[in-house]
């Protein structure tokens, strides 16, 4: 690690002007979340494996920020060369930079890996002394990065009609449309979901996103993806072609948005003004180009005419997060078969525990029977995930994992991106909860699901702690509310039975989910963040419901259903705005022995006995006879 920072420092020094600090950020050239094997920059310089963090070197200091998810898991990856910076609890990074570096340092950024949003917002912040933002020819990282890994050629693959529900000559002809009316005359796509959505194809560039490395711009009148051709077969190429897109190399999108901004792209292309009968001659006032400032990076933004530019959120990222009855029967049927995977994989473990281990197991509480177990015999983190893949992948549609399983005993469990290693991973402690969030790509939706076990004796700290938990899991679950109400006004629904206590944790509550797409989704949110204020919850629109509590050095809690937004019948209809609910399409027992049946009310009870009874009624004709009968006793009725 000295020796990173030492080349990269004699990097900076070489730069003109030289560099008195480098910005390494997590994100790609699409801004993605989770990003392939040679785009982890951030990774290769700090040791920081978690998905969010943003790397600051300067002469003499190394600085990581992230966020609560992250902070016990960042303090055990870093080196003593590094310093954390607890994202809400310390100075912000461009705080930090106008506070601490020099008047007019010059702070180096690959404008590749950086939003609009995020480079406008620090150079406002550098603008106080003068410090300015200089954006690098190239990335500083990869020309220390040795062993980088090398670029693969995975291709493209239509996704079937079947499984997308709309075409992609409807899905363009609605974006034109909206075009149109906020008078742009183009859109430059980054996100690459949102491409992928657009297009109706799906790849496998990024582990657990089933997505392509390209980009799109769409005009009025044509439409273009910027992809390595040698992942487009000629069947994909001939489907493309059909509906006007025509494919080009991934580099060109520089140049493109530059003949873009000056109206010459529509030309080079010889298109016929007014084919798409969205603007009906070469005179339209449409003279706007359509870019998303927090998904498009600075280095295209930078080849347009900044006065002509909308920055405004993608009309993608909501027409994707409104699902269509396609997409929602997929996702349904595919959290069915992903709820049998999960009791299968229970039903397995149990057994396993009992057996290797001398548990009283997933229904009684007693203390172990210790036993001297053979090292090929003992389970681990990753051994146990590995098996829970293993039937996830025997189900209909199954095309991987939608992210690394989060398989974690006691301690570990309280890391709450906690991702095991093989080498390094805990054992199955019999005397300890066992989280495991966990989800899988199906051709037909994308799952998340998260449950707490104990195959031992909780502790009645554990029970009150797992109990609050899923009252608050409940009490969001079972929201009415109006139309027009953002996810951070619910948010708090799943915090109070904590807060009765004075616990919390640093998670937001929700997230979108995607179909066959990115397991994280916008763009709305149900957190505290400022940001979930930002979009209204709106009918069949998928979010999860995922409240927790972690106790550093001991346990974690967390659990996690996905939920579709529906329209509730509600007795009145104050201010006929229309009132909202959710429905629950993630089917799995919640564990009975660690409820503290005192702490829950009545409607609680009935609630959960509900959810149980469709549990069973749901998954049966997914389970042998053995399995079916473990479903039963785990959700027999509880009595109040």
């Amino acid at each position: 690690m000295a020796d990173i920072l030492a080349s990269l420092r004699s990097l900076m020094a070489s730069q003109s002007p030289p560099l008195d600090a480098l910005l390494v950020l997590s994100e790609d050239y699409h801004q993605s979340e989770y990003v392939s094997a040679r785009d982890k920059r951030r990774e290769f310089v700090s040791g920081f494996t978690g998905s969010a963090g943003l790397a600051l070197i300067t002469k003499n200091e190394a600085r990581l920020w992230t966020d609560g998810r992250y902070f016990l898991q960042a303090t055990q990856q870093l080196s003593d060369q590094w310093k954390l910076m607890r994202i809400g609890e310390d100075p912000p990074l461009d705080v930090w930079i106008s506070d601490n570096l020099q008047k007019e340092a010059a702070i180096g950024i690959d404008p590749w890996c950086v939003s609009v949003d995020t480079a406008q917002r620090w150079e406002r912040a550098f603008a106080k002394k003068n410090q300015k933002l200089v954006q690098t020819s190239t990335n500083l990282v990869d020309e220390i990065w040795k062993n980088r890994p090398p670029a693969e050629i995975n291709p493209a693959v239509d996704h079937p009609l079947e499984f997308a529900g709309r075409s992609v000559a409807e899905k363009l002809k609605a974006l034109r449309e909206k075009l149109s009316s906020e008078k742009a005359r183009g859109i430059i796509i980054t996100a690459l979901d949102e491409v992928a959505w657009l297009y109706n194809i799906r790849g496998s560039d990024v582990s657990y996103s089933p997505v392509v490395h390209a980009f799109a711009i769409v005009t009025l009148n044509s439409a273009f993806l910027y992809v390595d051709k040698r992942k487009v077969s000629s069947k994909v190429s001939s489907s493309l072609q059909a509906n006007g897109i025509e494919v080009r190399e991934y580099g060109a999108v520089s140049s493109d948005a530059a003949m873009l901004a000056s109206n010459q792209l529509d030309q080079a292309t010889g298109v016929n003004f007014g084919q798409n009968g969205v603007c009906q001659n070469d005179t339209c006032d449409n003279d706007l180009i359509w870019v998303d400032p927090a998904s498009c990076c600075y280095a295209l933004f930078s080849k347009l005419d900044a006065n002509k530019v909308l920055l405004q959120q993608s009309p993608l990222a909501l027409a994707k997060a409104l699902k269509n009855p396609v997409e929602l029967d997929g996702l349904k049927n595919a959290h069915i078969r992903d709820g049998a995977a999960v009791v299968q994989y229970l039903v397995w473990l149990d057994k396993q525990m009992q057996e290797i281990y001398g548990a009283s197991g997933y229904f009684l509480e007693g203390e172990v029977t210790s036993k001297k177990i053979p090292e090929t015999m003992k389970l681990t983190e990753v051994s146990v995930s590995d098996k829970l893949e293993g039937f996830r992948a025997s189900k209909e549609h199954f095309r991987g994992l939608s992210f690394p399983t989060i398989s974690s005993v006691g301690p570990n469990a309280a890391i709450i991106h906690y991702s095991p290693q093989a080498k390094t991973c805990a054992e199955l402690d019999p005397n300890s909860i066992y989280l495991f969030d966990s989800g899988a790509q199906y051709l037909d939706g994308t799952t998340d699901i998260t449950r707490t076990v104990h195959f031992g004796k909780p502790s009645a700290l554990e029970k009150a702690c797992y109990t609050s938990v899923l009252k608050g899991h409940i009490a969001l679950g079972n929201a009415r509310f109006p139309n027009g109400t953002n996810g951070y006004s619910l948010d708090i629904l799943a915090r109070i039975p904590l807060w009765r206590y004075g616990l919390d944790y640093r998670h937001g509550t929700g997230h979108g989910i995607g179909s066959y797409l990115n397991v994280h989704e916008g763009p709305h949110q149900i957190s505290f963040r400022p940001q979930a204020r930002n979009v209204p919850l709106q009918v069949s629109m998928t979010v999860t419901d995922e409240p927790g509590y972690y106790e550093d050095g001991n346990f974690g809690i967390r659990l996690e259903n996905v939920l579709v937004i529906k329209e509730a019948d509600t007795e009145f209809n104050f201010g006929d705005k229309g009132y909202l609910s959710f429905e629950h399409i993630t089917w799995a027992p919640y564990q009975i022995k660690l409820i503290d049946l005192s702490i829950l009310t009545p409607e609680e009870i009935q609630w959960l006995n509900r959810y149980h009874s469709k549990c069973r009624e749901i998954l049966a004709p997914y389970l042998d006879k053995n399995e079916m009968e473990w479903l039963k006793k785990a959700t027999e009725p509880m009595k109040g």
